[in-house]
């Protein structure tokens, strides 16, 4: 049956990705992104694919800009069946070394974001007693790594954000909530990291030079072993997850990410285990 979705983060990679999947499998899409300026990538995958899609602007930092999406959609369709919670940022420095304002960032876009682009679905969602949240998390929000705790720290949030209302609202209002836990996007990862780098004060002449040093080098070995995969890869993921009568609470994109985040999920993959436990415990 055609959903109407709403994505945020669809101007690169996996939101290009997934809009476009989700507008070729019928339904009605809402991408959005904070500059729609930059919607070029968008646009031009959509006429590849010969699909028509429905951009708005959304800056998961403004809930003003939030809710006015939001307000846009329901007035358009009357509802909103998936919201895909995609927009991130990543962020590669030790704790010590980062800057106030960094931190801030990265946890408002990453996990802020989130809960405020949730409570403006929540109500209409709650009164169409239907709804799935899917929140692109990562096994960075699973498994701590090197350089990337203030990241990790904002992904596990989001595993916590997701756990929790799936304990009371799922069973409640029939509301679901996946995390989507890649690997890794395929893209020239040490190329990233250090232009990241260099926007964030550069390489600092410190202890932690070597042991960065290691971790950018060794990102060329990584790619190897399978942690990346393409957008399409991982955009085929969200959709079956999307599709599914019963919706997993967490989910991993491939078989790197199952193998490395295994000692974490190895008892309850899917997290439904987890889910009814604690539904149990404090609610009956």
């Amino acid at each position: 049956m055609p959903k109407v979705i709403l994505i945020t983060g669809t101007s690169t990679g996996l939101g290009v990705a997934t809009a476009v999947q989700a507008a070729q499998a019928g339904h009605t899409v809402y991408a959005t992104m904070r500059n729609t300026q930059k919607r070029g990538t968008l646009d031009a995958a959509a006429q590849v694919a010969g699909v028509s899609l429905n951009v708005l602007q959304l800056d998961v930092q403004d809930a003003d800009s939030v809710n006015a999406a939001v307000d846009t959609v329901i007035a358009e369709q009357g509802h909103i069946d998936v919201l895909i919670n995609n927009a991130g940022m990543g962020y590669v420095r030790s704790l010590e070394q980062a800057e106030e304002t960094d931190i801030q960032k990265i946890l408002d876009i990453n996990y802020t974001g989130v809960t405020r682009c949730i409570k403006a679905v929540m109500p209409h969602m709650r009164k169409a007693r239907a709804g799935h949240v899917i929140n692109i998390s990562s096994v960075g929000g699973l498994v701590g790594q090197p350089f990337n705790e203030i990241y990790c720290g904002a992904k596990f949030a989001v595993e916590g954000l997701t756990e929790a209302m799936a304990s009371y609202i799922t069973p409640a209002f029939g509301i679901h909530f996946t995390a989507v836990e890649p690997g890794g996007i395929a893209s020239e990862f040490a190329n990233t990291v250090l232009e990241q780098v260099e926007q964030t004060g550069g390489m600092l002449e410190d202890e932690y030079l070597p042991i960065l040093q290691k971790y950018i080098a060794g990102s060329q070995n990584r790619q190897e072993t399978g942690i990346y995969q393409t957008a399409d890869e991982v955009a085929a993921i969200v959709m079956k997850v999307m599709g599914s009568e019963h919706p997993p609470v967490r989910t991993r994109t491939s078989e790197w990410s199952e193998d490395f985040s295994k000692l974490k999920t190895g008892l309850d993959p899917d997290g439904l285990k987890q889910q009814s436990l604690v539904a149990e415990q404090f609610l009956k």
